[in-house]
């Protein structure tokens, strides 16, 4: 089986980051890969680091001939089983061939982008249900998962990040953007007047949401940490993870706070509403309501053996359903599903 990977990525955010992860979870499981990433020198060097040379190409533009040509002499040379490209840009450029080309979707793109794949994969159910409802044939439109590492950190350090020991401390991660609603958790952590909120990310709004912090009064309790690589050691330094998302198809941080045993509150978007149980493996708020998620907050705080249930059982829906092992499974039987000779192209494939 030779797979060969595509990715035309931005410099930073979720897909980038699991497309990584999932590129050396494969290769650990031994399956003979070709990576083509848009430039990126920090992201090539990852995976160098793990004896993965990846083929870097501009991805640009309309105009961009020399990424489609270089693409396709790839191929050429390497004769993958299976092409896998990565959102839209690596999908549309990717020529036709003797392969299964396969497009990985990680958000409700315009399918207008993936006409030349044969197979398209979505992280989430409702971005499967999604495929169907815009007419892409059912046995053709599969859902795969994501996973994070199951390993526990080590706590980042409150003192380096100049926050009390004994602090109740917020954590929350991800672009600031619009799509994030940190402005929504700014907003609530003023009703929490004793709490410390780490937000690691960085983005446009990243002035617009300093300044809102100092109005609503919560800027010496808040540090904007910028983009970090070390977020599990930061969840593992929370007493409470928070997904304020207006925005969120699938919800990769709350599978990561899962993963580290702490306890989440979430705004009730798709991807976090789909995964989270209300009060049994996190807490769901409305998009947009800033007073409700802050009574959340403070429930958490106040009630330990909420706090420890809800850490706990997210830790089991994780270790159950979203672990490198069973997800890795079902990506290698799923590209051999791709090669099945009796399978037709509108069958359900496992």
């Amino acid at each position: 089986m030779r797979v060969l990977q595509a990715m035309a990525g931005a410099e930073f955010g979720g897909a980038e980051a699991f497309f990584i992860r999932l590129v050396l979870a494969l290769n650990r499981a031994g399956l003979n890969q070709r990576v083509v990433i848009r430039n990126h020198p920090a992201r090539a060097k990852v995976l160098r680091d793990e004896g993965i040379v990846p083929v870097e190409l501009p991805f640009g533009g309309m105009l961009d001939f020399k990424t489609k040509a270089a693409l396709k002499r790839e191929i050429r040379a390497y004769r993958p089983d299976v092409v896998l490209t990565w959102m839209n840009r690596a999908t549309s450029q990717c020529p036709k061939g003797d392969f299964v080309h396969v497009g990985r979707l990680g958000g409700y793109y315009d399918l207008k982008y993936y006409q030349g794949c044969d197979h398209l994969i979505g992280n989430t159910e409702d971005i499967r249900d999604y495929l169907i409802g815009d007419g892409w044939p059912s046995g053709r439109a599969h859902y795969l998962p994501n996973f994070v590492p199951s390993h526990k950190a080590e706590p980042a350090s409150r003192r380096e990040l100049y926050t009390p020991e004994g602090a109740p401390l917020v954590v929350a991660l991800g672009r600031l953007h619009e799509n994030k609603a940190f402005d929504v958790l700014l907003e609530a952590m003023a009703r929490i007047p004793d709490a410390y909120l780490w937000i690691a990310g960085e983005g446009p709004l990243r002035g617009e949401l300093e300044k809102l912090a100092e109005a609503v009064g919560v800027r010496p309790r808040t540090r904007f940490l910028g983009w970090r690589e070390d977020t599990a050691a930061l969840l593992a330094a929370a007493d409470i993870f928070v997904c304020p998302s207006r925005h969120e198809p699938l919800g990769n941080v709350v599978l990561e706070a899962w993963a580290q045993g702490v306890p989440v509150i979430a705004a009730d978007s798709y991807g976090p509403g789909t995964l989270i149980e209300n009060r049994e493996t996190g807490i769901l708020v409305p998009v947009d309501d800033a007073p409700t998620m802050g009574k959340a907050l403070r429930s958490l705080f106040e009630d330990d053996k909420l706090r420890q249930r809800i850490a706990r059982q997210g830790h089991q829906a994780y270790k159950k359903n979203f672990t490198e092992k069973i997800v890795i499974n079902q990506y290698l039987d799923f590209f051999e599903s791709l090669l099945k000779t009796d399978q037709t192209p509108d069958e359900e494939t496992p």
